[in-house]
């Protein structure tokens, strides 16, 4: 990329994002596995539904901006699964992994909401109307997850989960 029109800034994101969703759908499915928290593993798989659909989507917003899908490693997204591995490696008390991977998701949400939020604004700067609505609609859902998952929180039993080792 040579990163000197507004236009490969949205390439570029789009790659980037193609990445992140493709990774996502992984490792959705193993928080998924791990937690036993009924409504945190149900959020996970409800999110990794999504997911899939949100790759869906950026297929077509790139078959509409006449490039074929391409994915572009994200170092922010690979260190957020290197920290998860190495948390999990550590053989947490199980309490304390469910909180751990629901502020894992919620780091991830912030981080897709920010991306998704800049795509749209970029695609309708460009004049890629159609192609702003489709990524408003992923950011709009990772809103949702988001806040499902801050809703969450409130359902922890914080007296089960060891406060000193």
């Amino acid at each position: 990329m040579s990163g000197e029109t507004l236009n490969d800034l949205f390439e570029e994101g789009l790659k980037e994002m193609y990445y992140v969703e493709n990774e996502l759908v992984d490792v959705l499915d193993e928080l998924r596995t791990e937690v036993t928290h009924d409504d945190l593993r149900n959020a996970f798989e409800k999110h990794r539904s999504e997911t899939e659909e949100h790759i869906t989507r950026l297929e077509d917003v790139f078959d509409r901006i006449g490039e074929s899908p391409e994915q572009k490693p994200v170092n922010a997204l690979n260190g957020m699964v290197e920290d998860h591995q190495e948390f999990t490696d550590s053989d947490p008390d199980q309490d304390v992994l469910n909180l751990f991977d629901k502020a894992a998701a919620e780091k991830s949400e912030h981080f897709e909401i920010a991306a998704y939020g800049n795509l749209t604004f970029i695609a309708s700067k460009l004049g890629h109307d159609e192609s702003a609505d489709i990524l408003e609609r992923n950011l709009r859902e990772e809103q949702d997850a988001l806040d499902e998952l801050k809703s969450l929180s409130e359902q922890y039993d914080m007296e089960s989960v060891p406060t000193q080792g």
